[in-house]
């Protein structure tokens, strides 16, 4: 149960060598989906981003994807934003992005991050009803590349066509097949062949990016500048608990030492986070990590110490951590941190804080930041697509997949070995594109109070990817004192986009 509410919770908000197929279902002709025409609503626009005004062009609709065959496959949505002016496209970079879930729309990045609104919502705390404010989005990178958002079948306008099924996208393989190759029929039909290629993935979009990087360099002949992970995760592994699997509680203890920080629930609180954050790593990765590795072999006596650091650590009672073995998951954190004050933490951020209707529960039921945030960006959104962006009334804007009759997703992964008995991991991928481009960078973007998609995990995959050293120093971390949609928060929004700016600039190739 607690595997699936890892891997099912949608985080609102992955190959010549590869040789990744995936076949799409044959049907009668009596199933074949009529394939509708291609949807375009053409607007022109201006934003002011640090003091300078923008003009823009905004493309939304969907385009009708194609395989190999040049068959129809699905109605493929999106939204690109270019800016107008810029004549030679080998200077204009052109970042493709998307979040995760997976089966989440590209909604939460296009109205917190890369577009050219934004939402503002009262981080880290609750928001009033309707109206709700939008602006312009002095964090949009629209001022260094132009943008396109993505919304994979079942979410947006997208869904699946023709012979194809909406299931055939829905698998780790199938989701980076369709990406890559609406990534290369996009390019294709607006003459960027040349232009700087970025991947902004967010979430279960960073095992996406991942994945689809290595597919369009493999199979495609597409090499992209730069990969930006927003609150990464790229193996499955580090984040559920699994039983008999201890790593998940190593990855997870710095954010939870983060969190307690936080709310002011570690003793003598130190005033520095990033050096109480670096003695919980290195106490995670050392006495922890060994500690766990006893398992019922451990003694008593060193049960004890352990369970008294990890209490200074995470706020937790000794008493309590004993009970639980030294291993506590992060359902049972967000709801036991706070349970003294009926409250429960988030697990987006878990700055934010909600009603713990029941205080005898063992695991959390709902996140406060989700609950917090979502009406005001569902609301904003949707009145600036339609209204703005005018998008036809009739087609209807999809928030989640989860909302389409039949949604499961196939986690297998063909690079794994083991098919099925393996939990997926797309940092295979991205070390053969790495390796295979040693020019290639990465950006890795972490909030400190993230507990979907831990830093510690983060750090952990990137160093275990058995990159040559030269390789690995191509990636790069940032951190902020925010959570998974870090740039929600204006301060964190910030830096969020000055390091995005950074990393495109220093990836632009000169001839």
């Amino acid at each position: 149960m607690l595997f699936k509410k890892m891997i099912c919770s949608c985080l609102l908000m992955a190959c010549i060598g590869v040789q990744t197929t995936v076949a799409f279902a044959q049907t009668d002709s009596k199933d074949t989906i009529p394939v509708p025409k291609e949807e375009k609503s053409v607007t022109h626009h201006s934003v002011t981003i640090a003091g300078k005004i923008i003009n823009y062009t905004a493309t939304a609709g969907a385009l009708i994807l194609r395989n190999e065959l040049d068959e129809p496959i699905a109605f493929y949505g999106y939204t690109a934003y270019t800016k107008d002016g810029e004549t030679d496209a080998t200077k204009r970079p052109i970042s493709f992005s998307y979040n995760g879930g997976p089966g989440s729309s590209s909604m939460w990045l296009h109205m917190g991050a890369m577009g050219p609104k934004r939402v503002v919502v009262n981080d880290p705390n609750d928001n009033a009803a309707a109206p709700y404010k939008v602006e312009d989005n002095q964090f949009s990178i629209l001022d260094v590349s132009d943008i396109v958002m993505i919304d994979p079948v079942g979410t947006g306008l997208s869904k699946a066509v023709g012979k194809a099924k909406n299931k055939d996208f829905w698998s780790v393989d199938g989701d980076i097949k369709s990406v890559g190759g609406f990534i290369k029929q996009y390019i294709n039909e607006n003459d960027r062949w040349n232009s700087p290629k970025y991947l902004m993935g967010e979430s279960y979009g960073t095992m996406r990016s991942a994945g689809v990087a290595n597919y369009l360099q493999s199979s495609m002949g597409i090499v992209v500048n730069g990969i930006v992970l927003i609150s990464s995760v790229l193996d499955l592994r580090t984040l559920l608990f699994l039983e008999g699997d201890d790593i998940s509680y190593s990855m997870y203890l710095p954010t939870y030492a983060a969190t307690a920080w936080y709310h002011n629930k570690v003793l003598n609180k130190p005033a520095d986070l990033s050096v109480f954050l670096q003695d919980c790593r290195n106490f995670a990765s050392g006495e922890y990590a060994t500690a766990l590795m006893k398992g019922i072999n451990i003694s008593d006596a060193e049960k004890e110490i352990v369970a008294g650091k990890l209490s200074a650590f995470t706020g937790l009672s000794k008493a309590y951590l004993l009970k639980a073995n030294l291993r506590v998951t992060e359902p049972q954190f967000t709801q036991e941190l706070l349970r003294d004050e009926h409250l429960t933490v988030g697990r987006l951020d878990s700055r934010y804080k909600g009603i713990n209707q029941d205080p005898l529960s063992e695991f959390s039921d709902f996140d406060p930041q989700s609950s917090a945030i979502s009406p005001a960006y569902i609301a904003a959104f949707t009145n600036y697509y339609y209204t703005e962006l005018k998008v036809d009334k009739k087609l209807t804007y999809k928030i989640s997949a989860r909302s389409v009759p039949g949604f499961k997703w196939d986690w297998k992964h063909n690079d794994n070995g083991f098919g099925e008995v393996a939990t997926p991991n797309t940092a295979v991928d991205l070390a053969s594109a790495m390796s295979k481009n040693p020019g290639l960078k990465v950006l890795v973007q972490n909030g400190y109070y993230d507990l979907a998609t831990p830093f510690f995990g983060s750090e952990y995959t990137a160093d275990h990817m058995g990159l040559e050293k030269k390789i690995r120093a191509n990636i790069e971390m940032k951190y902020y004192d925010a959570g998974h949609m870090m740039y929600i928060n204006p301060v964190s929004g910030a830096a969020f986009k000055k390091d995005i700016a950074a990393f495109i600039k220093s990836t632009l190739t000169t001839k």
